[in-house]
This record gives C-alpha cells, structure tokens and sequence, in this order.
C-alpha cells in the first residue's frame, strides 16, 4: 500500500478524507471482509452502511458499497444516522457494518469504524484487517443499496422507550445545540417524547467539527448565553457521529463526559464499571460500584475489558460515549447490550437521575467527590514528535524532573501516555490522540484555580517542546 494518512487510532481507521476516498476506502473494506471470513466471525449475506454529514462521507460510502458487492454481499444504506444507532440495526440483523465517519476530528478527515456482527471490533481485528489488506485495485461498478434508515433510528428510538417513567422530563426546558451532529433531530424526539421542551439551536448545514471534550474551542462559546438567552434548564448535544454527548447544566458549567458516564452507570445500577485511565479518579471514591476496571484510551480497550467485568456492566470513556454491557435492567425491563459508544443514553440517564431524585444536575454533580478535572490539546502536533516528548519524559529521569520541578513527583503510570501525581496529589497526564495530530493533555486539581493552572502550566510545557 502507498504510505498515506491512514491508521488504526482510539476508535477505527482514520486520516486525510482524500487519502480514503476511492481505492483505500475499498481496499480497507475488502481486507474487513476477508478478516471476518478467515477468522470465522462471518459478516451475515448483507453489510449495513451509515455516515456523518461530512462533505466526503457519501462518495466513501459509494467505495464502501463497490467493495462489498464485489465481495458478494449486499451493501445496505442507512443514510446519515448515530454509529450506535448503525451498530445497533446490523446486529439485530446479525450482520456486519460500516461507519463512515470522522467524528469530532477536523472536517478534512474521514474515518471507518467497523463492527462484526457481535459488535466493535477489537484491536486484533485491526491487527488481521491490516494483515488482509491489498494493493490490488477493485473496479467500479454501480451499486443500488436498499434504504434502511428509517427502520435503524425507529429501532434506536424505540431502544430508550422504557429508559425513564412516562412525561419524567416534564417541566424541563432543554435545549439541543444542533451544529452538523447526525444525533440532532434525535435528541430533540427522544427528549420531547419523555416530556421535555425542546428548542433546537445552531443547526449549520455545512459540516463542523465539535469536540465535546474541548470546552475551550470556539464553537462551544455561544452555549452559555443561549442558557440565559432561551430561559434553559440544560443544554445538550453530540459530535458529528452521535458517540459523544455534551452536557451543559442550568448554571451554564460543562458537565464532564467522565461525570455523564458515573451517573449513568448509576442510574443503569451498574455492578461494575469499565473506564480509561483518563477519566474522574473519584469513580472509585463513590463507593457505588463494586469493581472499578481502568483501560488504555479507545473503545476496543473497554469492550473487551467489559467482557470481562461481573456483570450489569457499564462502561464509559472520559468522553462520556457509553456502552451497555450484560446484565443491565431498568424498572425491571432489560436493556440489551451495546458494545459501541453512545451519546444519546448518557444524556438521558444522567437527566433521569437527576429528576429521579428532584434534583438539579449541577446538584447532582456538586454531591460527587470529584478532582477538579480539566482537559486540552495541542493541535496539528505529528505523532512522531509527540511519541518523541512521551519517550524522553519516560526514559531521562532527570528531564521529568526538571519538567516537574514547580510541583514534585510521587508517582507516574505508563498505561496510556504518562499520568504523573504531583507530591500534591493532583495528576497531570500527557498522551498523544491516536485519532489526530495532536497531544492530549488531562488534569486533576483539589481546586478549579489549581486544576487551571496546571493545564494553563502543562500546555506551556507541551508548545515550548514541540512548537
């Protein structure tokens, strides 16, 4: 294969959209295909395909259905809807998918997530795609897909029917902040159906790229005036492919992706809880759960870890993407397993809890023994001189030590990146995206004004070693 962009990161295949868009996009499909067959998953006669609103998405999806049909199965198109709502319909069908997908990265980018028929697939199937992978070109041909996307978001909707008591959410004021997310009319239904008030906002029919973990970016900036501008309770809303949900509470603070998952674990009555290293150190304080499993950063980590877990289980990433693991009722009723991230659960359950107990969320999340937690990047950073950074931290002790000089180090862990304690007991914590590139930075403080000023002093330290 010619050196591009392209490579396996924290949740499927990502890079450049023009390094996907034809051959690669069909090369990749074909060796997903061929993976699934010789490791005896088997992909179902059909292969359900679904999208963000990217400006490249629907030419990928049109390679992604030349491949499979040359495969000999049928490529079946579900339009652009959430990746859960995608995973959810292929596997009721017992039949592979495709997402073409981006997620919250840049609008030039593009991506795959692929799913078995039992769902996510894992980081050996990564492993043996790229081992069936091919140079050899495949033909185009024109494909007719039959249209599934109604039918896939009727059986998403109907998956949160029972999820809260009838009109749970009356009386709420809930704003849906809709930019070019594939979740947006979505959120508004489920949260007009369990009696909320919805006002969509900031609907644009140009894609943009929204990372609900980057409160800081620009895009976020008008939420908090449309609390006060619309009279809201909350605000809501996910990234471009519905995964990752994004929380705004009455008081307009951000609701931390890591704090939407507790909660719902709680609500859901998880026994254990699945979750990176990168999320709230206070999930273990709560005492809620009996067993606390932390994993490396990226889907297929907790999936698999998840399989493990004593069950109901729920896991969660610091993104606040949830999925639904065995064992887990509500009010009595199951609620079947997802093993893929979800934006629109999160919400629903934390705000359940939230009017379960008559309480505010800010209430809610104020009762939480929580390190004050903060979160940043530093972008257009290539892999190679972040792995660079990460390496000499690790290896030259007296580096790190001079890098920590204005706050000490009692211990650091490897697991992701580096996470480094303080002599203070906060946590400082360097890794670098395996979907962009860029550095991550994570921090945990006893204060906001410590937690700041340690992100403000962290990302100093990443621009001065890699700008």
């Amino acid at each position: 294969m010619t050196q591009n962009s392209l490579k396996f990161g924290t949740s499927g295949l990502r890079g450049l959209a023009v390094d996907l868009q034809g051959q690669a996009a069909r090369q990749y499909v074909t060796a997903f295909l061929a993976h699934l067959a010789t490791s005896g998953q088997g992909s179902g006669s059909r292969v359900y395909l679904a999208r963000d609103f990217r400006a490249s998405s629907q030419a990928i999806i049109d390679d992604c259905a030349v491949a499979i049909a040359r495969f000999g199965l049928e490529p079946v198109d579900c339009g652009a809807i959430p990746t859960p709502a995608l995973a959810l319909h292929a596997m009721a069908a017992g039949c592979a998918a495709i997402m073409v997908t981006g997620s919250h990265i840049p609008a030039d980018r593009n991506g795959l997530k692929f799913y078995g028929p039992a769902g996510e697939i894992s980081k050996d199937d990564e492993a043996g795609i790229l081992a069936a992978l091919s140079a050899r070109p495949i033909a185009d041909r024109a494909i007719e897909m039959a249209d599934e996307a109604g039918m896939a978001v009727e059986r998403y909707v109907e998956r949160f029917a029972t999820l809260l008591p009838p009109g749970a959410l009356s009386g709420l004021r809930i704003g849906v902040f809709e930019h070019s997310s594939v979740a947006r009319d979505l959120l508004l239904d489920v949260l007009a159906r369990a009696g909320a008030q919805t006002i969509g906002l900031g609907r644009t029919e140009s894609f943009v790229a929204v990372d609900t973990e980057a409160f800081g970016d620009a895009v976020l900036a008008p939420l908090k005036g449309w609390i006060e501008s619309e009279n809201l309770d909350l605000l809501v809303s996910a990234d471009g492919d519905g995964d990752r949900p994004l929380l705004m509470d009455g008081n307009g603070e951000f609701v931390r992706g890591d704090v939407l998952g507790l909660l719902t674990a709680r609500y859901l009555g998880a026994h254990s809880v699945v979750t990176p290293v990168t999320s709230n150190s206070a999930i273990e304080r709560t005492g809620y759960f009996a067993q606390v499993i932390r994993t490396r950063v990226g889907s297929p980590y907790v999936v698999a870890a998840m399989a493990q877990a004593i069950g109901p289980v729920v896991g969660f990433e610091a993104n606040g993407g949830t999925f639904v693991g065995t064992g887990v009722s509500v009010a009595g009723r199951p609620l079947a397993p997802l093993p893929t991230r979800d934006a629109v659960l999160p919400l629903l359950c934390a705000i359940g809890l939230a009017a379960q107990q008559g309480r505010s969320i800010a209430a809610l999340v104020a009762d939480l023994p929580l390190q004050h937690a903060m979160a940043d990047r530093l972008q257009d950073v290539p892999a190679a001189r972040s792995s660079a950074f990460l390496d000499r931290l690790r290896l030259d002790q007296a580096f790190a030590m001079a890098i920590f000089a204005p706050h000490g180090i009692a211990s650091v862990a490897d697991t992701d990146g580096l996470q480094f304690r303080t002599l203070a007991g906060d946590m400082v914590h360097f890794r670098a995206s395996g979907n962009a590139p860029e550095l991550r930075c994570y921090v945990e403080g006893s204060s906001p004004e410590v937690a700041q000023s340690l992100l403000d002093w962290a990302m100093g330290i990443a621009t001065a070693h890699l700008r």
